[in-house]
């Protein structure tokens, strides 16, 4: 009984906890995306719109699955009729434009900037998260400081465009404001048949980090059939449940 009434109590504390911090707290209950699962981790069961996200990718390997993950969420987010700016580095971008179709999103939709230095980068992913026209933004960048970070996420509090940070190899995955961290590997894919080829891509989707929700993996295969969960998912105790449990 004592455990039910701790948890009502954790759960209230929460919910004032949102409202105080403005981040990704929209003036009405938000609806999911449609990514399944992986909604049940965040507050209120629905991926948080109006937010930043942070994705972390050591190796070439898991920057191509983080971008074709990414892309299945932008998929869902534009819904058909949204827009998106995808901000690079010269010479890297982790993401071949056509390949998009096969993840439900129409390129022609999304506008490409490569910029020379990651300064410059950083600037165009600020003014883009401002511009309340667009649906979001992804931004390809090693290094984010706490404080750039934070002027990120006091954007999208403006503009409520949801931003996506791609940081491959970064020096260190130090603290950021973003609501979220993310981290995509590839796993073996399988073919339905004794046919030559290759099988659908199959991603280990790992949510480290996510503010006021619950951490957990999920592995995960994009078919024709859409996102399709693979196991159930695992998800990492609170620190209160680690105690109590």
């Amino acid at each position: 009984m004592r455990r039910v009434a701790d948890s009502a109590v954790i759960e209230q504390l929460q919910k004032q906890i949102l409202a105080l911090q403005r981040s990704y707290v929209p003036s009405e209950p938000m609806s999911g995306v449609g990514l399944g699962q992986i909604e049940t981790a965040f507050p209120d069961k629905a991926f948080p719109r109006g937010a930043v996200h942070e994705l972390i990718s050591h190796h070439s390997e898991d920057a191509a699955c983080t971008s074709g993950f990414l892309s299945v969420v932008l998929g869902k987010l534009m819904n058909q009729t949204g827009s998106c700016l995808w901000i690079s580095t010269v010479p890297r971008r982790s993401i071949y434009p056509p390949a998009l179709k096969v993840f439900g999103v129409d390129p022609e939709r999304i506008l490409f900037v490569d910029a020379k230095k990651p300064k410059e980068t950083l600037w165009a992913i600020e003014e883009a998260l401002k511009c309340n026209a667009i649906t979001a933004v992804v931004g390809e960048l090693s290094e984010l400081s706490f404080n750039d970070s934070r002027r990120l996420q006091l954007a999208v509090e403006q503009s409520q465009v949801t931003g996506f940070i791609h940081r491959f190899r970064p020096k260190s995955e130090n603290a950021v404001a973003c609501v979220s961290r993310w981290r995509i590997t590839s796993l073996a894919s399988e073919l339905q048949n004794t046919k030559p080829g290759v099988g659908f891509p199959r991603w280990n989707v790992e949510l480290l980090k996510v503010r006021n929700g619950v951490p957990g993996s999920w592995q995960v295969q994009w078919s024709d059939n859409g996102l399709e969960y693979l196991q159930p998912a695992i998800t990492t105790p609170s620190k209160y449940e680690q105690r109590t449990g």
